[in-house]
């Protein structure tokens, strides 16, 4: 075994991995940007290297510098994490000729996955089935059209390299497929430099199942499947083990053919290869086919861990280092169910925009699993993903863990920046949902109930109204001997504000607000960042203390400007001043957080001024392009 590893990652992978290798006895090295010098991960280790800047170019994508980390170290092995470079075969080949262990596939595996067109043309050959489509190397916009039309609409666009959504578009109709391919190239082109594509029958009612695959380079076993199907654009949201409803004939199919996929490419340590599956008639072996093989461990990892009673990063540590494979096929079984929610800084509102901000307040239940790299008082940068934590519980049946989840997710608080916690917990309450009626589409159909933003109830209004009085924590506090003391109190949310008043008596205060009177809450406050945080049923209430003698900031140049919905780099613009546009053109194009974000008019009217240009740096709220003011209406 090693005596030490460099992890080349940040966040709640890194903090994992060191977990494991301390339980192993293995001494962990940290590497950081300077984004992330007070990081968790870089607490956490037992030593810890600067690498380079806050961009993940200048750092964690930066392999001459994590390999001379890890020689400077005298780490004997680095550890990849997901991500960054851990499915980058260069990086692999660069650390062997280093005299370094890569605790992961070989190179040639990668490559051999990397590409999702020749991935799929090797999964034929070894017997695993394809998705119809069209995986050439033509990457003529025509010569695409007429594939997409060869295979029948609806189709999707995927791009060759990546994942996670990314340089990804259904089409519906022939007419839209110019644009969307555009679209998708561009995305592509900056998160993985490869604008290839390849085309896909579109299914229906699909559900995404991924099996779990372990290899030793020559033998692989599967440890089950995971049905990651509740998704946002291409996101993973909750993940579960094992797929609802998945029959005996089905799971041993697509483990088989699994583990086939694996032994085709010599395959060492942990990976997942992903299945589409056609849910219209139910689950059957049948319907199944191959998608993807992802050569690394995945963010939903700790699902399998829950249900088979394995330490998959204990897994790759001891293959890496030259161990056959710890268990056979016949010993791994399935024990209960597990589900894992994924915690984002985002903006849920607004369309699930990344979020960035300095989390005030971060406290997740004891009883639950809560793989974090985040600490109270970090800040979520707008260099790297914004997960915050992933949820994880286990129970004995579906019922049961779904449940675990539900109430974890109530009892979770975070405070500072806006996060999908209170999505999470109704998707966690869908009916839907909970029945194991579940495809990749059930976000989308049930959006508006899904991201509905309650408004806080009087409870929640006392609460706030209570702490905002920051009473002195006494028995006595307002006794007065003739009668109780009576104090007007005003909280904002936002733009609105609510007015209480408090009385004290000896037994105890009471809050009057909105037509009621109530005693002192039970609901968790916090007092962080200037602001007051009630939590109630999984959704956070931020209020600040009002003075009726503020005035509100006034807003952007009356709805005329098109602001930066976060921090980002301009790359595209598509205006310029004197252009008329129409409600719901394109304006400009946003990359934030490794994704790309479309800025429409809001409205119909005339560009007065571009104040921007494509390869720009800008801030959340900063004003890209003004519209000319609307005509005065001269019978108004």
């Amino acid at each position: 075994m090693f005596q030490k590893i460099l992890i080349a990652n940040r966040g709640e992978i890194a903090c994992r991995i060191i977990a494991t290798a301390r339980r192993m006895g293995v001494a962990t090295v940290a590497v950081y940007s300077e984004a992330d010098a007070r990081a968790a991960h870089v607490a956490l280790a037992d030593e810890a290297l600067p690498i380079g800047g806050p961009a993940p170019r200048d750092s964690y994508l930066r392999g001459d510098a994590i390999i001379a980390a890890a020689r400077a170290s005298g780490a004997q092995a680095i550890h990849p994490g997901y991500g960054f470079l851990s499915e980058n075969p260069d990086f692999v080949d660069a650390v062997a000729a280093a005299g370094l262990v890569f605790i992961g596939p070989s190179g040639d595996a990668i490559r051999a996955m990397g590409l999702k067109d020749a991935a799929k043309r090797l999964m034929a050959e070894a017997g695993v089935p394809v998705v119809p489509g069209y995986h050439g190397a033509n990457q003529d916009p025509d010569h695409l059209a007429g594939a997409a039309d060869a295979i029948g609409y609806p189709v999707l666009i995927k791009a060759v390299a990546g994942g996670g959504g990314k340089g990804m578009r259904k089409v519906t109709r022939p007419e839209d497929f110019a644009a969307a391919l555009d679209s998708a190239r561009g995305e592509a082109a900056t998160a993985f430099g490869n604008d290839a594509v390849l085309i896909e029958k579109y299914v229906e009612k699909p559900r995404h199942i991924e099996v779990q695959v372990f290899g030793d380079g020559t033998d692989a076993v599967h440890l089950f499947e995971r049905d990651c199907s509740l998704q946002r654009r291409h996101q993973k949201v909750i993940e579960e083990a094992p797929a609802p409803d998945m029959p005996a004939e089905m799971r041993a199919a697509m483990g088989e053919a699994a583990v086939r996929a694996a032994r085709a490419i010599g395959y060492k340590g942990a990976g997942t290869i992903e299945f589409i599956v056609d849910a219209s008639e139910g689950l059957r072996a049948d319907r199944f086919w191959f998608m993807e093989m992802n050569t690394r461990l995945q963010v939903e990892h700790p699902v399998t861990e829950a249900i088979t009673g394995v330490d998959l990063v204990e897994w790759q540590l001891r293959v890496a280092a030259g161990e056959a494979l710890p268990l056979r096929q016949d010993q791994l079984a399935i024990t209960g169910h597990a589900f894992e929610a994924r915690l984002y800084a985002e903006d849920v509102p607004a369309g699930f925009l990344p979020a960035t901000g300095r989390i005030s307040h971060l406290a997740f239940p004891a009883d639950v699993r809560a793989d974090t790299g985040v600490r109270a008082g970090d800040v979520i940068s707008p260099w790297y993903d914004p997960m915050i934590a992933k949820i994880i519980v286990h129970g004995p049946t579906r019922a049961v863990a779904l449940a675990q989840l539900a109430r974890a997710l109530e009892r979770t608080q975070v405070a500072g920046s806006v996060t999908n916690l209170a999505f999470l917990g109704a998707l966690a309450r869908h009916k839907g949902f909970a029945a194991g009626d579940v495809d990749t589409g059930l976000i989308e159909r049930d959006l508006a109930v899904l991201v509905a933003d309650p408004e806080p109830s009087a409870s929640v209004l006392a609460a706030a109204l209570l702490a905002s009085a920051d009473l002195p924590q006494t028995p006595l506090t307002g006794f007065t001997l003739w009668s109780p003391l009576v104090r007007r109190l005003e909280v904002a949310r936002g733009d609105v504000v609510t007015t209480g008043l408090l009385r004290l008596s000896p037994q105890g205060p009471e809050i009057e607000v909105a037509g009621q009177t109530l005693a002192a809450s039970r609901l968790p406050v916090i007092r962080a960042g200037g602001q007051i945080h009630v939590f109630d049923q999984g959704q956070c209430y931020s209020f600040t203390p009002h003075d009726p003698l503020d005035r509100a900031a006034s807003g952007a140049a009356a709805g005329n400007a098109t602001l930066s919905p976060m921090p980002g780099l301009v790359k595209a613009v598509f205006v310029t001043a004197g252009q008329a546009v129409a409600m719901g053109d394109r304006l400009a194009v946003l990359e934030a957080m490794k994704m790309e974000h479309v800025l429409t008019a809001a409205r119909d009217g005339v560009v007065a001024e571009v104040l921007v240009t494509a390869g720009a740096q800008v801030e959340a709220g900063a004003a890209l392009i003004l519209l000319e003011a609307p005509p005065v209406d001269a019978a108004a």
